[in-house]
């Protein structure tokens, strides 16, 4: 064994150029991955470090002890509590202070009049708590809020919005209200807490304007005395607290604050991250792997030399794997330091892009260490064990042949295999798209067809190459027939290089098929369902915003030159135990702006006592006109509604709606999330716009969109998702780029006499690097096309599994452009990847090139 490892650091002394490559790809991947685990890891510890000394003062929290949480919604709404109970919780023993905590959303008209955050992170306003200890926000410029309209702002949206104290602005509750800014605070130490943003008001103001009826809270923080634990505290608080309300300590409440930011934001973003460096890793192996092979087929000679003095099998391969696990253990370990350097960079540029990293050093675990290292070297020593065994089974009688290249025969158990493994693929994807629709065995289908492409590589290189560089002859003459027939030399390997690149641009193709999907899904269903000519909306995407002012409908209808304005508000209650959307509206007035489909029953007899289903909700609870569904609200009331109509689309309208009146009695802040604007006959759209966009000024000046602009601006997200997508997949087309050089590297080393002929018998060196850089440029094609066909596949598979498993119908759409523009940046790669193989060939020695052996 040692006599093995002093051989392959020998070898690797001496060629170390051939494992640049492979060191480049394992440390990308090994960084990425780290880099991503260290950011994830010090969020987390930053966002509970923030928390925690936000909240120190508060000991414990009363607030309603039931959350009513929708489908897609991970923080659920609770009942609020009386602010009377206050007094009750002052008198019990061990308790120094309480203070009620109003809460809703509140959205800051920046100096340029434009809304401050609202495109993800929540905007929230609250009464400004006047015991320091209990308030999480702490002043850190002016005074506080005494009189009506004046208001204490985080430091962060004050900066964000250009505003600063003694500014007059107007705050969306989400009627718009005229308030003064008299004081800037700091959330645990930092401007804000992320991209949230805070507006303390006064106690009156906050009951004015954020809450339905004066006299409720979200919750009560609580301050215990000396001596008293939050334990304790607790325990003495809760015989106190009328039913449907609970105390919990205030490190629990800390802790869930923590917890919903971690599920809601930090976990989403890390698997994201994480997913992007399996894919590198992934496309890293195949390069490797290519290596290795490569290098065991040139040695042939030198392994069976060393069979033939004797060495075993197991030594020979022992070699070899030593060989991997050098460059494996030397890459993986820089590529830790390049991980912690990368979260460091993150942690330095997400401020400079508008999302406060908190402030403390780099959490650095065990587990982030151990795992990219493990990984690394697994990946490394994994893609070269076939290799390795290859250069085992070397026979001594090869030492008496010339230096052997990597066999590429397609034999016929590949065929077989290949075959079996497309048609499981097509088999399982089909059924889970055509048959029983599951996103889950689509998955299997996509995994299989992705194996399957890899098998059959070799198989189709050959055929692929030949009509990809059929122009080559007609076009670069004997130069383009010398590349095609290179990269037609060993089709095996060609496959190899190629799947690398295939990966990338599958997975680059199968996004941009799925966001444009979502993009004519999202024009087909504003299409179809929104009949109205503008729409007014609020933030199309994340959580953000304070929606619109139920004022606002009323005021449009009152235009001469508007028909119809609906406002569409939301709700939530309990049915059968489960959370649901309500949708508040004008029923009537609904079904005349929005294509409901097929409606059965009279959705104008709704009145205070009747909803309006979805029949597809309706059958999922058995339920018929004329039945009775019994709703649970936040408020703790159960009501019985009579289901007085059925429709059939939902996808604007929601499951379920009701009048305004039947929400009234259990509604908190009231807001519209979206209103339809209809205009009378001869009303031009430009001038019905103009006099919709002059009434709306008056309440916040929200977006007024036609319908086209509305349904772009739906999509607004999705090109925000494609742009990070191609961003994080630049990694993997990176390290593909550098598989392809590092294999026509090491190809055209075992073609150096070949070259140095070709050079003797007239060659100049342009054509020489044309010749190279053709053969590279046809590799990048084969796996563009490759990836592009599957990652085309795959995108079908998935719109098609996702418009089965949900009730939205979802609409298939391949972006012409948009995947030329892949198919040109993967042939880009390719050029790219032959400059450096080229210019070394071109500078060889004809002499010194014909004399090797």
């Amino acid at each position: 064994m040692n006599a093995s490892l002093r051989l392959s650091l020998t070898s690797l002394r001496a060629h170390r150029r051939r494992f640049a490559g492979t060191f480049l790809a394992v440390f990308l991947g090994v960084a990425f991955l780290a880099g991503t685990l260290v950011m994830g890891d010090t969020l987390r510890g930053s966002f509970g470090s923030m928390f925690g000394e936000a909240t120190s003062g508060t000991d414990a929290v009363v607030r309603g002890a039931d959350a009513i949480t929708t489908p897609g919604e991970a923080q659920g709404v609770r009942r609020p509590v009386d602010i009377s109970l206050v007094r009750t919780v002052q008198r019990v023993p061990g308790v120094a202070a309480a203070a009620p905590n109003i809460q809703g959303a509140g959205q800051l008209v920046g100096a340029d009049g434009k809304p401050v955050g609202g495109q993800g992170p929540p905007t929230l306003a609250g009464n400004w708590i006047t015991d320091p200890e209990l308030n999480p926000y702490q002043l850190a410029e002016g005074r506080l809020p005494a009189r009506s309209g004046e208001v204490v702002v985080n430091r962060g949206a004050a900066k964000k919005g250009g505003l600063k104290l003694g500014d007059t602005t107007t705050l969306r509750t989400p009627d718009p209200v005229r308030v003064t800014i008299v004081g800037l605070a700091t959330f645990g130490g930092q401007d804000g807490m992320a991209q949230v943003t805070f507006t303390g008001m006064t106690q009156a103001d906050a009951e004015k304007y954020l809450t339905a009826r004066a006299g409720r809270a979200a919750s009560i923080q609580v301050r215990a005395g000396p001596g008293v634990s939050q334990r304790e505290l607790v325990r003495r608080l809760t015989p106190v607290l009328p039913k449907g309300v609970e105390a919990i300590t205030g490190q629990d409440s800390a802790q869930e604050n923590n917890d919903m930011i971690s599920s809601q934001f930090l976990t989403i973003f890390t698997t994201f991250l994480l997913v992007f460096s399996g894919v590198a890793l992934l496309v890293a192996t195949f390069s490797i792997h290519n290596t290795f092979a490569i290098v065991v087929a040139q040695r042939t000679r030198e392994n069976a030399l060393l069979r033939a003095l004797g060495a075993s099998r197991r030594q020979v391969s022992a070699a070899a794997l030593a060989e991997a696990c050098v460059v494996a253990v030397t890459a993986s370990v820089a590529g830790l330091a390049g991980g912690i350097g990368i979260a460091a960079g993150l942690q330095a540029l997400f401020p400079a892009i508008g999302f406060p990293f908190p402030d403390g050093d780099l959490v650095i675990k065990t587990l982030s260490m151990v795992l990219p290292l493990a990984v690394g070297i697994v990946v490394c020593l994994g893609s070269a064990l076939l290799p390795a065994l290859r250069a085992g089974r070397t026979a001594p009688l090869a030492a008496l042949r010339e230096t052997a290249v990597d066999s590429s025969g397609a034999s016929r158990f590949r065929a077989v295999a290949g075959a079996v493994l497309g048609a499981a693929a097509l088999a399982a994807s089909l059924t889970g798209v055509l048959v029983s629709p599951s996103v889950w065995l689509a998955g299997l289908g996509a995994l299989l067809a992705l194996v399957s492409f890899v098998v059959l590589g070799p198989l189709a290189a050959a055929t692929a190459v030949r009509l990809l560089g059929a122009p080559l002859d007609r076009v670069r003459g004997v130069t383009g027939a010398l590349a095609r027939r290179n990269a037609l030399r060993t089709p095996k390997r060609t496959a190899a290089t190629a799947s690398a690149l295939m990966i990338g641009v599958a997975v680059v193709s199968l996004f941009t098929v799925f966001g444009a999907s979502l993009k004519a899904t999202m024009d087909r269903t504003v299409s179809r369902s929104f009949a109205g000519d503008v729409a007014v909306s609020t933030p199309s995407f994340g959580a953000g915003g304070s929606g619109l002012s139920p004022r606002l409908a009323p005021a449009l209808q009152r235009l001469p030159e508007v028909d119809t304005a609906v406002g569409l508000g939301c709700g939530v209650a309990e049915v059968d135990g489960k959370g649901r959307a309500l949708t508040v509206t004008d029923p009537a007035a609904l079904a005349r702006t929005f294509d409901l489909g097929a409606i059965t029953g009279s959705l104008r007899d709704l009145g205070t006592d009747g909803i309006a289903l979805t029949r597809a909700e309706a059958d999922r609870q058995g339920l018929h006109t004329g039945d009775t569904a019994r709703l649970t609200f936040t408020d703790g009331r159960t009501q019985n509604f009579t289901v007085r109509a059925l429709y059939g689309q939902s996808e604007l309208a929601g499951d379920y709606v009701m009048t305004r009146a039947a929400w009234a009695p259990h509604r908190t802040q009231d807001a519209d999330t979206l209103i339809a604007v209809t205009f009378r006959h001869g009303v031009s759209a430009d001038a019905g716009k103009a006099a919709v966009r002059k009434v709306a000024a008056r309440y916040g000046s929200p977006e007024v969109q036609t319908r086209e602009e509305y349904a772009q601006s739906s999509a607004g997200g999705i090109d925000m998702m494609l742009t990070l997508v191609y961003a994080l997949l630049a990694l993997a087309v990176v390290i593909a780029l550098l598989g392809i050089a590092n294999t026509l590297t090491l190809a055209l080393h075992e073609r150096t006499r070949e070259l140095g002929l070709l050079r003797a018998v007239g060659q100049t060196r342009a054509q020489l690097r044309a010749m190279v850089r053709w053969e590279s440029v046809l590799v990048a094609a084969f796996g563009t096309a490759g990836g592009l066909a599957l990652g085309s596949f795959l995108g079908w598979v998935l719109v098609k599994a996702s418009d089965g498993a949900s009730d939205t119908a979802f609409a298939f759409a391949l972006p012409p452009a948009r995947l030329a523009v892949v198919v040109l940046v993967g042939l880009a790669a390719g050029a790219l990847a032959g400059l450096r193989p080229a210019r070394r060939a071109a500078r060889l020695d004809v002499l010194r090139a014909i004399a090797t052996e």
